[in-house]
């Protein structure tokens, strides 16, 4: 399948990067905002999130209802997101209502209402979503995992913290906006079928005079590995490990990438093989890759009883040290069969490629075709993933448990 990927940069520093799919007959985009949880106040935790929530209770001529009346009638499928770097809106419809959704929006970023009669009702969307957490041990085991190992601030959960989430006043929400929501930074990725010179000029029409901001570094503090128990009145054990990984853009992303697959990414995964096939002691457990744009990670989850919990994680920390050993080529050929196959179904969703080719130019300014990132899995072996973890074995580990009691802490961790 041949690939059409284009892209032009406003004068404002807004990113269009778009790829046509002429075999759909639907259109998607995502915007990527730099207002993500990581410019966040310290005693504002959620405030992205919230203003997020805000901006989609009207912009523009139209109010809430008005709002959702018109994203209905177009059909538009709408999403939402809130990462460390960025707030994102994404939507799917048919291709002809295109430019009309994209005006709905371009009203969003630019001048929502953030009507102060919502406040309330927003704010009990965030609180039935920090309770949701709550309620939801596995999750909140790995928000606790993610904050320790990478710190402050893009460790912060995207949800907020509920002390702070009640205290939120609009003038904060307002100031948020007015401070982040930027053309600078801003990427937009759109999918489907399309006509590019037309969306170009739509795009510039709707953007082009979107006045760009200055804005702050972000400011880094040291991440806190040691271990961290969350007591938790329950039968079960949940178990979370994490250690350093190659962030997306490193050269040797997915030679890291194919070795996190191995360990835990299937039910032919080590992970599951051992832990939860061969010797019962879990009933869910993985291993997967997270990537910030200056440095990653991979995170273990195991779910088992609380009287299994501590050789759930014994047999658990020996594959993560076992991993360096080497893998062997029958488990990359099963590993590369299912990635294959998500890549294809991947060409065939206007929602997910909008989406992976605006966060493709946030990692490396630029967008892979689906045949470039198939070559490059077909050019892993077991020897170059070999290679690759002789010179960076799984270490540095992070440890949180939450469960009944805590567990004896294996050496290698703090």
């Amino acid at each position: 399948m041949n690939q059409s990927i284009f892209s032009h940069t406003l004068p404002n520093g807004l990113v269009l990067v778009a790829e046509s799919m002429t075999s759909v007959q639907s259109a998607a985009f995502t915007f990527y905002v730099p207002a993500g949880s990581a410019r966040d106040p310290a005693n504002r935790s959620g405030l992205a999130g919230f203003t997020c929530e805000m901006a989609l209770r009207g912009a523009g001529p139209r109010d809430n209802r008005q709002f959702v009346l018109d994203l209905d009638n177009l059909g538009v499928e709408r999403s939402e997101s809130i990462t460390g770097a960025h707030t994102g809106y994404g939507g799917a419809m048919l291709a002809e209502n295109l430019p009309a959704a994209l005006s709905i929006f371009a009203d969003l970023l630019r001048c929502p209402l953030l009507p102060p009669e919502e406040l309330e009702a927003g704010r009990l969307t965030m609180i039935q979503e920090l309770r949701a957490v709550e309620d939801e041990p596995a999750q909140k085991l790995m928000i606790e995992l993610r904050r320790r190992h990478y710190g402050d601030p893009w460790g912060r959960p995207a949800h907020g913290e509920m002390e702070a989430v009640e205290t939120i006043a609009i003038d904060d929400i307002r100031d948020h906006h007015a401070k982040h929501y930027c053309p600078n930074g801003t990427i937009l990725g759109v999918a489907g079928d399309f006509d590019w010179e037309e969306l170009k000029d739509a795009v510039e029409q709707l953007l082009g005079d979107w006045q760009p901001k200055d804005s702050a570094e972000v400011t880094e503090q040291e991440p806190d590995h040691r271990y961290k128990h969350l007591p938790y009145d329950s039968n079960q054990t949940h178990i979370g490990i994490a250690y350093p990984n190659a962030p997306y853009r490193d050269p040797d992303y997915f030679q890291a990438w194919a070795a996190a697959g191995v360990l835990g990414s299937g039910s032919s995964s080590r992970l599951f093989t051992e832990v939860r096939e061969r010797r019962g002691l879990c009933y869910g457990v993985y291993a997967s890759c997270h990537t910030l744009r200056h440095r990653g990670g991979v995170f273990c989850y195991a779910g088992t009883s609380a009287d299994r919990a501590q050789e759930t994680l014994d047999v658990t920390m020996a594959e993560l040290r076992r991993l360096p050993e080497g893998i062997e080529p029958s488990e990359l050929d099963r590993l590369k069969s299912r990635i294959k196959a998500a890549l294809i179904m991947q060409q065939e969703s206007s929602s997910a490629r909008s989406s992976s080719i605006a966060r493709e130019w946030y990692h490396i300014g630029r967008v892979r075709t689906l045949r470039e990132l198939g070559q490059i899995i077909d050019a892993l072996t077991h020897q170059s993933i070999n290679a690759y973890l002789a010179e960076h074995p799984p270490a540095d580990f992070t440890l949180v448990t939450l469960g009944p009691r805590e567990l004896e802490v294996p050496g290698g961790v703090s």
